[in-house]
């Protein structure tokens, strides 16, 4: 029972020291001139003479005794609000910060998530990719092209295919062009391997789509472009006989390494 006594008392205690200390100077102040115009009414005025004063001159007195204190408490309801709207102020500025941060960690999830679902499409694509590539070499250099690739090595190629090597047919034709091997026919021949390499060129295109929706300063990106896939597609862009295609954009290592050495400087 003292325990709860003893609980109210300091919660009374910490309601007081909480309160305005406008509210109290206003508190104190207004008691003080209250006890003053009771002490003016009784030593000079009397109490008996006040009660018969005509209303108008009762009225004039009242008004003039209490004009004061209602100033007073008018003064000190306006700092009261600039306070409060102060305050308020101060806890919409922390609810923005605390808002931009919940939505910079939302948007951060939400990147996070877009990146988990474009690998698990990316591996599935990076397979498909490979395969077109596989059916476009075998058109143009297994027994049904030149023959420069006999059925077993095709078969090899195939057999890593399967294991997990979905770039296997592709690194295949940068060595080809490494060499200095006309690629224009290996890859718009025919009207299979013109089929062929369109569809890559799209599948490719749509893989990168997807890579700069879930970017971050380029890396998925510049990952997959320099990806024998991704050199790939961009030599069968540069050679096809129709289409004047646009250059895929890379991030330039002069100009990274350039903003590297610029702030390096400004600090």
């Amino acid at each position: 029972m003292d325990n709860k006594n003893d609980n109210r008392l300091k919660d009374s205690l910490r309601g007081f020291d909480r309160q305005d200390w406008r509210i109290q100077f206003g508190l104190v102040v207004t008691l003080i001139w209250l006890l003053l115009g009771t002490l003016y009414m009784t030593v000079n005025v009397g109490w008996s003479r006040f009660a018969t004063l005509p209303i108008e001159d009762m009225g004039s007195f009242l008004e003039g005794a209490f004009a004061p204190l209602a100033f007073l408490w008018l003064v000190i309801g306006l700092f009261i609000q600039q306070s409060i709207q102060a305050q308020n102020n101060r806890e919409l500025y922390h609810s923005n910060i605390v808002s931009a941060r919940q939505a910079e960690a939302l948007a951060a999830n939400e990147k996070n998530a877009r990146q988990e679902t474009f690998f698990k499409i990316a591996d599935n694509t990076r397979r498909q990719l490979g395969g077109i590539s596989g059916l476009l070499l075998q058109s143009c250099k297994g027994p049904q092209g030149d023959g420069s690739l006999s059925e077993a090595d095709m078969m090899d190629m195939w057999h890593h295919f399967a294991t997990g090597d979905f770039e296997v047919f592709s690194r295949r034709f940068l060595i080809l062009a490494g060499r200095g091997e006309n690629m224009g026919p290996l890859f718009y021949g025919t009207q299979i391997r013109t089929t062929h390499s369109e569809n890559f060129i799209v599948n490719f295109d749509r893989l990168l789509k997807l890579a700069r929706d879930c970017d971050v300063n380029n890396i998925i990106t510049d990952a997959q472009l320099h990806s024998a896939h991704g050199l790939l597609s961009s030599r069968m862009r540069e050679l096809h006989p129709r289409i004047k295609f646009r250059r895929y954009e890379l991030t330039r290592t002069s100009d990274y390494l350039g903003q590297i050495m610029k702030n390096s400087q400004e600090a």
